[in-house]
């Protein structure tokens, strides 16, 4: 499928298993933070959504004006960490290098990079909208 000229009912009824969308206050500059932290490629970015593709992987990023009649909108905290408790694992990301890129961005890194007792090296960068991104690789 062609992310970037796929129409929305198309690409809606395409979608199986289990899906992820973030809800974020900027769709531009979270994907600005994702391309440059994580590798990830962008499609249809506009204001307001956009597809984003980690590895054959895909998720969806919505703005706030698109929820105006979606039941969860009204749990938005005003203030940050929105995202609190969330955390997006990248099980095929270098911890190492994405913190760099992480620091070079200006993201919060919240922890380097470490061996767990669960078998993975994984660090935890924080975008702006909140969420704990957990680039990892095996040890």
């Amino acid at each position: 499928m062609d992310y970037e000229t796929v129409d929305a009912d198309s690409f809606g009824r395409s979608l199986k298993g289990m899906g992820l969308n973030l809800l974020v206050r900027d769709v531009k500059a979270e994907c600005a933070f994702l391309e440059t932290v994580f590798g990830m490629k962008s499609h249809q970015v506009s204001a307001d959504f956009a597809i984003v593709t980690y590895g054959d992987q895909l998720f969806q990023l919505h703005s706030d004006g698109t929820y105006h009649s979606n039941p969860l909108l009204g749990l938005l905290p005003e203030n940050p960490p929105r995202g609190a408790g969330i955390e997006v694992r990248l099980y095929e990301t270098d911890p190492e290098e994405a913190v760099a890129r992480a620091q070079a961005f200006g993201a919060v890194v919240l922890q380097q990079p470490k061996d767990k007792p669960h078998g993975l090296r994984e660090a935890y960068i924080l975008c702006e909208n909140g969420y704990a991104w957990v680039p990892s690789r095996p040890k």
